[in-house]
């Protein structure tokens, strides 16, 4: 499949890296495919960003048949462009597809897709040291249908944004809110997966720990409100008695591709990993000995 290319009549000029917040500015264009039941995916152009017109109707409004990515291109200081493990990306994002009844994307297509985008869009990717341009692909389920079925047509789309830190801290530690009440996501649902519907639930607590002065809310199993699970947008490590120890994958924690480099790296560097079940009152005792003694998330 040809990808057709319709360039912006007029095109802006980036912001300065210091005036970068995050998701709040976009490129000049985007990637988008159509599917159709019984045709596959088609139709694949870049062409200048703009907004969708769409039916009330359309199923992604009314059940949620929806599923996204986020990944990076950085420029290195020799003017290189560089992309974080894409391909995992889109790997991950054909199995959240499997598990929504979404249809599965060509990795390698959408990857040339991508490159070609950003080969376009190169001079909105900053350069200072912690910014980036982020790069969003989304499937949107598009039928014009009040029935509860999976939809026949779908709506694929990359876009691209230039980016400062995520948090307004930058690097520096945030204040994180265990919850004991609410919980993300069960096992048999749908929280390992990158779905628009595992964030929607996650709003009311995370206002709540807002407005108790926190960052992020700290999940717990759903089971047995005891078990870490991962935080906000993040998956969660903790450094105890020199072992790196993070939560298993239960099949409610979404696998995260840092998580695997994180994972991968430290082996590599010859540390001790445990992937395992960890429980926030081993984390306070682990605390209060002295055997914690750091914690980030990835």
């Amino acid at each position: 499949m040809e990808i057709k290319v319709t360039r912006a009549a007029q095109t802006r000029t980036r912001p300065k890296d210091e005036d970068l917040g995050f998701g709040t500015i976009f490129t000049d264009h985007m990637f988008v495919m159509d599917y159709e039941q019984g045709k596959g995916w088609t139709n694949a152009r870049i062409e200048p960003y703009a907004d969708f017109s769409m039916s009330p109707a359309a199923m992604v409004l009314h059940y949620g048949q929806a599923i996204f990515e986020g990944l990076k291109a950085y420029k290195t200081p020799e003017g290189k462009k560089q992309l974080f493990r894409a391909r995992d990306n889109f790997a991950r994002m054909n199995r959240s597809a499997r598990g929504l009844c979404i249809p599965e994307v060509d990795v390698e297509f959408v990857m040339g897709a991508l490159k070609k985008l950003i080969k376009l869009e190169e001079d909105w990717i900053p350069e200072t040291l912690g910014t980036a341009l982020y790069i969003r692909p989304t499937i949107i389920a598009t039928d014009p249908f009040l029935g509860v079925r999976a939809s026949f047509t779908y709506k694929f789309y990359i876009i691209l944004s230039p980016v400062g830190a995520y948090y307004a801290q930058g690097l520096n530690p945030v204040k994180i809110w265990v919850s004991q009440k609410h919980v993300r996501a069960v096992r048999g649902g749908v929280g390992e997966f990158k779905t628009a519907g595992n964030y929607a639930a996650s709003l009311l607590a995370g206002e709540k720990a807002k407005k108790e002065g926190y960052v992020q809310v700290m999940w717990l199993d759903a089971l047995e409100m005891k078990y870490i699970e991962e935080v906000g947008a993040m998956n969660i490590f903790f450094i105890i008695n020199d072992e790196l120890v993070t939560p298993n994958l239960s099949g409610s924690i979404l696998p995260g591709i840092t998580r695997y480099s994180v994972i991968a790296l430290a082996e590599k560097w010859g540390m001790k990993v445990s992937e395992r079940k960890i429980s926030i009152d081993e984390i306070f005792k682990s605390h209060e000995d002295g055997s914690l003694t750091e914690v980030f998330g990835s």
